[in-house]
């Protein structure tokens, strides 16, 4: 298996998940009071969304790659 067909099934898989989410959530800790001994903190949720063009230009990225990488063989 060769590094442009590793690329390729990598491009795909990226694309194909992207298109699944369509972004991805994470979640920060933020104090909000520190008084002596007294700490409060407040979970904030973040969201990156992902457009669904980045996921369709991996996937046909990916599928190019491998095509180019087959017909060399």
């Amino acid at each position: 298996m060769g590094a442009k067909t590793v690329i390729g099934i990598v491009l795909i898989i990226i694309g194909i998940v992207s298109l699944g989410y369509q972004g991805f959530t994470y979640t920060t800790r933020k104090k909000v009071v520190d008084i002596g001994p007294i700490e409060a903190t407040k979970k904030e949720h973040h969201t990156v969304p992902l457009p669904p063009i980045l996921g369709v230009i991996a996937l046909a990225g990916g599928v190019v790659v491998l095509a180019t990488g087959r017909s060399g063989e």
